[in-house]
């Protein structure tokens, strides 16, 4: 069974090292670029219902 499990960030975020939004790290994408434009609408990427999956299963399911 699963141990644990960290994620990086459950949003996207700008990257620290390189200023950037094109770097998508999290499990809700948010509608922004790299200059600042966009909605700022979220949108659950395949990635959350998939995380979402593995703590319901209590990591049982990891596909």
């Amino acid at each position: 069974p699963l141990m644990g499990y960290t994620t990086w960030g459950c949003i996207d975020l700008v990257s620290a090292s390189t200023g950037e939004m094109s770097k998508r790290y999290g499990f809700v994408f948010v509608d922004r670029d790299d200059a600042g434009n966009g909605t700022l609408t979220r949108t659950r990427k395949k990635s959350f219902w998939w995380y979402k999956k593995v703590i319901a299963s209590n990591g049982e399911d990891l596909e």
